[in-house]
Formats: C-alpha cells, sequence, structure tokens
C-alpha cells in the first residue's frame, strides 16, 4: 500500500489567503498542488490524479457544486475523494454536496488540525480501499487460474479415459473426434426448442462435447475376443457386449466419487450408461423410453448410430450418408426422440462435412461424397 506522504491533495480555492493556510497545513506531510479555479482544477484533477481534492463551493463561473460533478463523471477521477470547503452552513447546501459526490465539509474560517485530521482520515480510507481492490483482483486471478487449471484437469482425465477406449479399439480414435462434433452441433440445433426447458446452455453444451468421447468407455472391460470379433456377434456374445454401458457407467461413477453431485463427469456418465436406450423402450440396460431416457444419452444415440452406419467395419461396407439419414430418419419416434430426429435432418450436412473431415478411410470418403438427394 502506498505510503500516506507520497499521497497527493489538489487544493482547490479562488482566495489566495485560503490557499496559504492549506499549504502551511499539509504540504510538510503530502505532495500538494493548486488551483484557483474549476475549469484548472478539472485540468489538474485529469493530468495528475490526486488522491484527495479540497474543493471549495463559492467559486465565480464554475462553482465547486458543478466540478464535483464533472469530476465524479470522469472515469479517471470517479473515485477520488472530495472535501468541500466552505463558508456556508445550511444543511440544504451541505445535503447538495453530497448529491454532487463529495465525503465531507469543512467549514470555514479553517482550523489547520482539523484539515490534516480530515485529510489524514479520508486518504487513509482512500488508500485501504484500494488495497482491498488490489488484494479482491490478485484473488480473483488465483480464482480464475484455479479455473483454469480445473479445466484442463477435466479434459486431460476425458482424454485419458477416452484413450483407454481407442488402445483397446483403434476404430474408436476417428469415432471419438467425430461424433463429439456432431453432439456438439445437434446440441446447438437444439437450443431454445421447446421441451428442453432451457437444457442446452454454453456450459452444458461444451460439457457435453468434453464428455461425448467416454460414451464407450466400458468396451475396456469387455473380452478381446468379442470386442475384436471379425463378424456378427452370438446372442450370448451381445449380451456380454451390452455390458458395456454397465462398465462405462461404473467406471466414470468411481472417478466422480470425490468430486460431488456437480462433477463434470456427471454427464459423461449419462451418456456412457444410456446411449444404446430407444425412444420405445426397446433399448438397454434399463429399458427407459420417452423422456425417461437422459437428454445426454438421446443425443448421443443420434450421434453414435449415424457414425456407426457411415464406418466401415470387419462385418460391413460404410453407408453413405443419405442411407444413413434414411435409417435415423425411419427411427422418428421409435428408436431415437423425435425432435432430435426433426433436429438431425436440419444439420445432417454438417454433420457430413464432420465426417468427412475426420475419415481416414478413402472408401469411407467415397461414400460420404456421394450425392444425397432429399
Amino acid at each position: 500500500m502506498k505510503p500516506l506522504a507520497e499521497c497527493l491533495i489538489l487544493l482547490v480555492d479562488d482566495t489566495e489567503t485560503n490557499l496559504d493556510i492549506l499549504v502551511d497545513a499539509l504540504g510538510e506531510d503530502y505532495d500538494v498542488a493548486v488551483a484557483t479555479d474549476g475549469p484548472s482544477a478539472l485540468a489538474l484533477a485529469r493530468e495528475q490524479t490526486p488522491d484527495l481534492i479540497l474543493l471549495d463551493i463559492m467559486m465565480p463561473g464554475m462553482d465547486g457544486y458543478e466540478v464535483c460533478r464533472r469530476l465524479m463523471a470522469d472515469p479517471a477521477t470517479a473515485d477520488t475523494p472530495v472535501i468541500f470547503l466552505t463558508a456556508l452552513t445550511d444543511v440544504a447546501d451541505k445535503t447538495r454536496g453530497f448529491a454532487a459526490g463529495g465525503v465531507d465539509y469543512v467549514t470555514k474560517p479553517f482550523e489547520p488540525a482539523e484539515i490534516k485530521a480530515r485529510a489524514r482520515t479520508h486518504l487513509s480510507l482512500r488508500l485501504a480501499r484500494q488495497e482491498l481492490a488490489r488484494q479482491n483482483e490478485i484473488l480473483e486471478e488465483k480464482v480464475r487460474e484455479r479455473t483454469r487449471e480445473l479445466a484442463l484437469t477435466q479434459d486431460a482425465i476425458i482424454e485419458a479415459m477416452a484413450g483407454l477406449a481407442e488402445y483397446r479399439d483403434p476404430e474408436t480414435g476417428a469415432h471419438i473426434k467425430r461424433t463429439r462434433n456432431y453432439v456438439r452441433v445437434l446440441a446447438e440445433k437444439l437450443r431454445g426448442e421447446p421441451g428442453y426447458d432451457g437444457y442446452f446452455t454454453d456450459e452444458i453444451i461444451d460439457l457435453l462435447y468434453k464428455s461425448a468421447p467416454l460414451h464407450d468407455i466400458g468396451k475396456v472391460g469387455v473380452r478381446d475376443d468379442i470386442l475384436l470379433k471379425p463378424g456378427p456377434l452370438t446372442d450370448a456374445e451381445f449380451a456380454v457386449m451390452r455390458r458395456h454401458t454397465v462398465y462405462g457407467r461404473d467406471a466414470i461413477q468411481a472417478a466422480a466419487k470425490n468430486l460431488g453431485d456437480n462433477s463434470f463427469l456427471r454427464l459423461a456418465q449419462e451418456i456412457a450408461y444410456t446411449h444404446q436406450e430407444r425412444w420405445d423402450g426397446t433399448g438397454y440396460p434399463q429399458g427407459l423410453a420417452g423422456e425417461a431416457i437422459p437428454i445426454p444419452g438421446r443425443l448421443m444415440a443420434i450421434a453414435d448410430v449415424y457414425d456407426a452406419l457411415i464406418s466401415r467395419r470387419v462385418y460391413k461396407a460404410p453407408f453413405t450418408h443419405a442411407q444413413a439419414v434414411a435409417v435415423i430418419r425411419d427411427g422418428h419416434g421409435s428408436h431415437f426422440d423425435p425432435a432430435m430426429v426433426d433436429a438431425f435432418l436440419d444439420v445432417q450436412e454438417t454433420f457430413r462435412q464432420i465426417a468427412l473431415k475426420f475419415t481416414e478411410s478413402d472408401e469411407e470418403r467415397q461414400a460420404l461424397e456421394q450425392p444425397y438427394v432429399a
């Protein structure tokens, strides 16, 4: 905090005798500047940014009330305390001064001891406020830095966990990049749509984008002979594969255990556990139907199915974009949330462009580039 002795006080009075008294009272303890009229006082205040202003009220031309109002209207001087100097003692005059922005009054004729005491009091208060503001700014910067660190930690955790699924299944890497972008595009399209009650805030959309890569994290718990089988699964094998939704939920739940109910992993948990549910209740693992399926799971269902269709698999060739769109459209109200299907149809070309951007397969690219006829 700046020492009191380094403070600058601007003294404003049109009477030289009054200025001499003020300079004698304050000049030994503080830096002082003087002005004899309103315009020069304003110019000095802007130029030198004093820590305190002692301001005469009754001056020719621009009076002290107007000077004070202009000081308070200028961002450079709005926080500078103003003590009025006046022979006026009427309550109405004092009230007018406080309304203009003054913080105190000193009545003429001056008492040097009073001048010194009031100046010291208001300078000390100003310096204390400045120090408090400085400490608050330091604290706010620490909070911002901590927030940035937490965001980076969230991203690192998600990337590390998603990397586990990619390690088990090499086809997962591009799938993760595409599906997280599909989810964001669809969520943005649904923002403000009836039935979602303001769900899609900027924060939620950002968390959906970050959490989407964890939708298949549970596949790390599926045996290689099933996960990597080069052909259709038997009923028994499919029953094991279906468990990946439960494994995913449990893995994320364990990671979020110590982070509380508002954990950023809450959405990832919903996505992993419910993205295989179907609107008509025939999905898994719980057989949820309609709006009982969490919104993140409903979003992921469309993103996941579209990407699975346009992707090459050991047991199938990639669908064209038109074929994938037709499958999603046919799932309107049965497999998928009908409102989300409508939104998907509006942004399906954006889905195609995302798929093209992140595909690493010539075969998939050729299928996606086939003309689409609505």
